[in-house]
Formats: structure tokens, sequence, C-alpha cells
């Protein structure tokens, strides 16, 4: 076999990590591989933990399932990429051993802290003035501030802060960064500037400047792979680890979104919606995240902490495969009849319900079967997102076409009535694991500028990214107009029970 250039996409998510050995010459998937990781079990109503040794473990495992599927052989491999699950808060002690386990994206447990901090900035308008992002619970700053507040005895031992995704390039290379776009996700910095603000690190301790990492660019590597991860993972050491990113940022990657006029929706556990700009795009409301890009630029983007979470739990509670699932949804008319879910289910970012739990509205005879409540989950989910498509035409970015990626962008049901609720284009990818394909590619511009090769981000997905024919789904005006009348409801009840999600948490405390 001739000898090839490889390269390593590694995606950190919340349930699994997921691995992709792909050819640096035709962009083409040779090998994959994947290994499950867990939430620990057993912890108050909206705290979600997770041990970082898992990710290593998981890690391992994908890597090496990918390579031995791709037959790769460990001199090929020129170039790895991470992209990990957002937001997350890895406490390394003085001897860089983890502390506690990591506070996670979907931990909402800290919105008290998320108060402070806002308020010690001078109230939301300037808190956004001053970082260009609300400081909401799902972001890094305020699970610092909750470790110094409830656990002080382990903010006594913290020397340094880290997302997921920047642990596991410090376990492949032994140096420690953050990139910006990830880095932006903590509401520790100033986006515009991309600079730690000296405001927020001050509202939550004088000493956390310190612990912070340096910042790098997107286009320089973390650090090249140490001898010990070599030897565990098969292979030699040297191989150029990109700077990797958040799972956004490399999904923006995967799915070709470099250009300004591409919006990927992303269907997982999470939703997200983001486009790339040139420059800042800075909500004033906060409702849009001013994050960077992995690729030096920015990425206004909406997250919703409850996608296929919701949908899934309707799935299994049914006793059906996926298939028999879609099947069941299709019986129910668009609008299931006005049966309708607000999908918050242990609390939510977009709109920003910390309390927030999940309702079906609208229950009647006629809408209190399997078939209406399946098509419910998944409308409820697409009406959630589809919150932040508005919001980002409101500031001025516009979509010429939206790639779904993530599980339920699978669905042909679930791609119309995206369709139908976005009132735009449809798309799907060809290679659908856009995380990992964008960590991948990401390594890729990375390895080459290395080499002296001044290549831009956007002529490498331009060449390597590849829509699936065959799957586009177009907008209904009639289902359009049905959808359009959900919109407006859900965001009205969303409003006036937020009152009540408050309450009714009191009652479980």
């Amino acid at each position: 076999m001739a000898q090839r250039t490889l390269l390593i996409g590694i995606d950190s998510g919340t349930q699994s990590t997921k691995a992709l050995v792909v050819d640096a010459v035709s962009g083409r998937v040779l090998g994959e591989g994947a290994a499950p990781h867990r939430l620990i079990s057993g912890l108050p109503a909206g705290a979600k933990e997770q041990d970082p040794a898992q990710w290593i473990r998981a890690t391992t495992r994908a890597i090496q399932a990918a390579l031995k599927a791709a037959k790769a052989r460990a001199s090929e491999v020129v170039a790895m990429g991470v992209s990990g699950q957002q937001h997350g808060f890895v406490p390394l002690d003085a001897k860089d051993q983890v502390i506690r386990p990591a506070k996670l994206w979907c931990d909402t447990v800290t919105a008290p802290e998320c108060a402070e901090i806002t308020a010690a900035l001078g109230g939301p308008k300037k808190t956004v003035q001053a970082l260009g992002n609300a400081v909401l619970p799902g972001f890094t700053a305020s699970k610092i501030l909750w470790l110094k507040r409830h656990e002080p005895e382990n903010f006594a031992r913290l020397a340094t802060v880290l997302l997921p995704h920047d642990y596991l390039n410090f376990w492949l290379t032994g140096d420690k960064s953050m990139e910006y776009g990830d880095a932006s996700g903590t509401a520790l910095m100033d986006v515009r500037r991309r600079k730690w603000s000296p405001a927020v690190l001050r509202a939550i301790d004088p000493g956390l400047e310190g612990k912070l990492p340096p910042l790098r660019p997107s286009d320089l590597p973390a650090g090249r792979l140490s001898a010990a991860t070599a030897r565990t993972l098969g292979l030699e050491a040297g191989v150029v680890v990109s700077a990797g990113g958040g799972d956004n940022m490399m999904g923006a990657i995967g799915t070709g979104n470099t250009r300004e006029g591409v919006v990927t929706a992303s269907f997982g556990t999470s939703g997200t919606i983001y486009a790339c700009a040139e420059k800042p795009v800075v909500d004033p409301a906060g409702e849009i995240a001013a994050f960077c890009d992995s690729t030096n630029r920015w990425l206004p983007l909406l997250c919703t902490m409850n996608v296929t979470v919701a949908t899934e739990m309707v799935r299994t509670e049914s006793g059906l495969d996926h298939a028999r699932f879609e099947k069941l949804a299709a019986k129910a008319p668009a609008g299931s009849d006005g049966l309708l879910l607000l999908p918050y289910l242990e609390g939510e970012r977009t709109p920003n319900l910390p309390d927030g739990t999940g309702v079906f509205f609208g229950v009647r005879p006629r809408t209190f079967t399997s078939a209406h409540y399946a098509r419910a989950a998944m409308e409820g989910v697409t009406l959630g997102m589809n919150y932040g498509l508005r919001r980002l035409a409101a500031l001025g970015v516009t979509a010429r076409q939206v790639r779904a990626t993530g599980g339920g962008a699978k669905s042909k049901l679930w791609r119309q009535i995206m369709a139908d609720v976005f009132n735009a284009e449809v798309v799907t990818l060809k290679v659908a694991e856009g995380a990992a394909y964008g960590a991948a590619l990401q390594a890729l511009w990375c390895w080459r500028r290395q080499k002296g090769d001044r290549v831009e981000i956007p002529e490498i997905t331009d060449r390597f990214v590849s829509l699936q024919t065959g799957e586009t789904a177009e907008p209904r005006p009639a289902q359009v107009e049905v959808y359009r009348g959900l919109q407006e409801l859900q965001e009205e009840l969303a409003r006036s029970l937020a009152p009540a999600f408050t309450r009714h948490r009191s009652l479980l405390a």
C-alpha cells in the first residue's frame, strides 16, 4: 500500500467520543470509531457532571478503532484536531490533576452565580457591553464562582482552568492553551478584542487571571503529540495537534460554514443555530451568543439545551426504534392538532429559563395519542431552535441555506419539519459527523500553514465539504403558516410560565 497522508478528527461530546481518519488529499473518511461515556448519576436536579478520565479512555478507544478501520500506519498520520463540548469546567491543581468532576454545558445549578457576576458588572446591559455576551448558566464563568462558593477547599487548590477540548489537548501534547472560539464561550472574554475581560475576572476572584491558560489563534497548533500519549494511541510522537475548538466551532468548519450566508443547525442532545461572520455580531438582549469561531472570525450562535434529549425521552418511553418512531410521528398532521411541547426539561438557556420544565400544552382527547406526542416532540424542539434563527435575522444575519446536522437530521420527516418551521431550504452533508470532520479539516489547515502554505480555511472546506443529494427539504407554504402560529404561541407560553417554573422548583427544593 502506498504511503498516505492522514488526519484524525476527534469529537468529544456529552454522550460519546467519535474519531475519524481522513485522507488529506481527497477528504474521504477512511475509518471511524466511537466510544461512549456517561453522566454521573444521582446528582441534584440541574447538575450535570462527568469524570474527564472518561474522555481520555473514550478518545483512546475511538482513535484506535478508527485507525484499525482505515488500516492506517502510524507514520501516515500527520495532524489531528479535537472538537469538544463547550463551556465545561475542568479544574486542575498545581500538579495538573483533576480536582473534581467537570461541570458541563448543560448544568443549570449556577443561576445564582450568574446573577452575582451580572450584578457586579453593572447589570445585563453593561455585561453585554463588556463581554459581548450575557453570563448564562451554561457558560464556564459561573461554574468557577460556584466552586468558590460551594467547594472552597477545592477552589483553594485550583491552579488551572481548562475546557473539555483543552483538557484533551493537554493530554495529547502536555501543553495548556485556549483558542479563541472555545474561550469565547466561557463568558470570561471580551469577544470583540479576543482578550480576557478584567472586569469579569475581578467579579469572580482577583487571582483568576493567573489560572487561565494563554489564548492563541485558531490556525496555530496546540502543540505536538507527546511520546507518552503517542505510545498509548499507537502513533508517532510529534504529530501536529491543531488548536481545535468547541463542537459548534468545529461543526461550522465540518459543514462548510466558513463564509457569510450559510447557517448550520445542529440537532443533537442540545440544539444550535449559527453562522459565519466577518465581524462580531453582538445581541443587545444577550440572547444570541457573540462567539468567536475557530477560523479567527466570529460565530453568532443560539443554543437550546433540549433537542434530541426530548425526542429520545418520548421515543424510549414508547418502546420504539428510530424508524418506527418516525413512522408513528408521521401519522399526526403538521402542528399536531395544536399539541405543543415546551421542551425545557431541566432548564433552558434560550430562552433563559434555568428553572424550566417540559410542558405539553393543548392536551385534549383528540391529541392524546402516541402519534401526536411523537410529532409534537419533534416540532417543539424545532420551534425552540427557530427562535434563534429569527433572532439572527433581526440582527442582520441572513441565511441562503440551512445545513442540518446531528441525530435529528437523519430523519426525513424531521428534515421536512425543519424546512417548514424555518421557512428555508434544508440540506444535509455527505459526512454526517460535522464536528469530527471539522476537527480534521482544521488540523489539515494548521498542518499546511505550519509547512508555509498560506491556504485559507474556506479553500479547504469548499473543496472537501459536499452536500448529500436527495435529502434536501423545501418549505411548504401551508405548513409554514401552521408553524408560524405555533411559534408565537410557544414564545408567549415561555414568557408567561417563567414565574411558575421558579415557584415549581422552590416546591421541590
